[in-house]
């Protein structure tokens, strides 16, 4: 039987292995010294920046969204921002892991160097969470709960950069711990930051399948918001510098050290000179690298809110390196995108199968890695199999399938009652168990059971119907907690 499952496993992994301006343009061209003489004066007309970094995951398999973050926070301590103003969630378990090749050390390109080294620890663990996260941006210290504490304590005059990267589904972002980031929840926080006054301006990059959807028909023009998304409302996003990429990551690596969209910003910034680059021409050069010649391994970038905002200069958000002050921004100056990448849901498949192939045989090593793909693999068949099956309960079997793959028109959001989403979701899991990050990618059938009517008595009785035995996996309900 494991021979059996072992067999298939590999069928599975190596088919998933083969898809495997008011900026500064007026100001006068200063020698680089003089220009880093006088910022300070810049600083304070600018008000002052901040920062919120957020990696929604943990475990070895996602060590790209720790990487992404940790590589953010250099680029914004190079570009001048203080660690008073820069604050970053999370989990820390991908440095000191026994998975890791190089411990302590975290890289997020195949020739990189560490991004580990000084990033500030100021919410890890189960203090990544989805409430610390509206807190911090609310800069509201009394709901905090534990971490160091920081939030965003801004003043009228200041301009605020949030950036996430994670796994996500329509309407949904994850976190570690606790329930997820729901869309309505996030922007009711932004809308109630814009209220308080204590901000002029404020940038969100957000990397997540399904990212569009945050957004779309939920973030309104007025708020002095710019947000930009890896994918729109109804595709994924993708992992990069994945083993079988080109280029790839080291040998001794069987992860993805990056994802695509997070890449593509991160290393145009690492480049440019921010004084004079643009979001808008920031945008255009990582929507070209991430759609990745709109080739089968990419999606598209998308903006939302005030995208007039898309003329400022990088450097009020994130400052900018004075090592890049001579640069001149060109648009060939981009790099190259990778010649695959990875859907961001496969990603733990591809970490399990390349543990497997390589471990030794009869290894403990290798029977663990075959009980994660295993495990993986079936987690995945029973949450696709219980919520089809729940949906052909409630609509029968001919209707069902319309029903789950129902898209909203563009500029729509996803459902119009957010708290009965919530309400069928946590319902589905007290029966059938936690969606985790695989389980996101159903969030809009949970969506269409809402706007179809459907009652919580109809969806209690479906459920049970459909999941007789309550899984007790590592992405139980029982472990992780509840979603909603």
């Amino acid at each position: 039987m494991i021979r059996y499952a072992a067999g298939a496993l590999s069928v599975l992994a190596l088919s998933i292995l083969a898809v495997a301006a008011h900026g500064r343009h007026h100001l006068l061209k200063l020698p680089a010294e003089t220009r880093r003489f006088f910022s300070a004066a810049d600083d304070d007309s600018e008000g002052t920046r901040w920062a919120v970094l957020f990696a929604g995951s943990n475990g070895y398999w996602n060590y790209r969204h720790q990487a992404d973050v940790c590589h953010a926070y250099q680029i914004l301590k190079k570009g001048g921002l203080k660690d008073e103003n820069i604050i970053v969630f999370m989990y820390d378990d991908i440095a000191n892991n026994s998975e890791n090749p190089r411990p302590g050390v975290i890289i997020n390109n195949p020739h990189g160097d560490d991004v580990y080294q000084g990033v500030p620890k100021d919410y890890v663990g189960d203090t990544v969470n989805a409430e610390n996260f509206y807190a911090v941006i609310l800069g509201n210290k009394t709901a905090v709960k534990g971490g160091s504490g920081k939030v965003v304590d801004s003043g009228p005059n200041d301009h605020i950069f949030i950036y996430y990267t994670d796994h996500g589904g329509p309407g949904i972002l994850g976190t570690p711990a606790g329930p997820y980031i729901y869309a309505n929840d996030l922007n009711d926080v932004l809308k109630q930051k814009h209220a308080a006054g204590t901000y002029k301006s404020l940038v969100f990059y957000l990397e997540a399948c399904e990212s569009g959807s945050i957004f779309e028909g939920l973030l309104p023009e007025g708020l002095n918001i710019y947000a930009t998304t890896a994918a729109n409302a109804v595709e994924n996003s993708w992992g990069t510098y994945c083993p079988g990429d080109s280029p790839s990551p080291p040998p001794e690596y069987d992860t993805c050290l990056g994802d695509l969209y997070s890449i593509a910003w991160m290393e145009d910034s690492d480049v440019h000179n921010l004084r004079t680059e643009t979001l808008k021409q920031q945008y255009e050069l990582v929507k070209k690298r991430t759609a990745n010649d709109n080739g089968e391994y990419g999606s598209h970038v998308m903006q939302y809110g005030d995208v007039k905002l898309n003329t400022d200069s990088l450097y009020l958000y994130i400052g900018t390196d004075p090592a890049n002050d001579n640069f001149t921004f060109a648009v060939d100056n981009s790099l190259l995108p990778s010649s695959q990448a990875v859907n961001q849901r496969d990603a733990d498949l591809l970490h399990f199968w390349h543990k497997f192939r390589k471990a030794a045989e009869g290894s403990d090593r290798k029977v663990e890695a075959q009980i994660q793909l295993a495990e993986a693999v079936a987690h995945r068949a029973h949450v696709d199999n219980s919520i089809k099956l729940i949906c052909k309960f409630l609509f029968g079997i001919e209707k069902s399938h319309e029903v789950m793959n129902f898209i909203q028109p563009t500029g729509k959001p996803l459902v119009e009652d957010w708290s009965c989403i919530k309400t069928m979701v946590r319902t589905f899991e007290a029966r059938c168990g936690a969606l985790s990050q695989y389980g996101m990618k159903h969030m809009r059938a949970f969506a269409n059971i809402c706007n179809q009517g459907v009652e919580i008595e109809a969806m209690t009785e479906a459920s049970a119907q459909a999941c007789t035995t309550f899984p007790s996996n590592p992405w139980s309900s029982l472990h992780r907690g509840f979603s909603a």
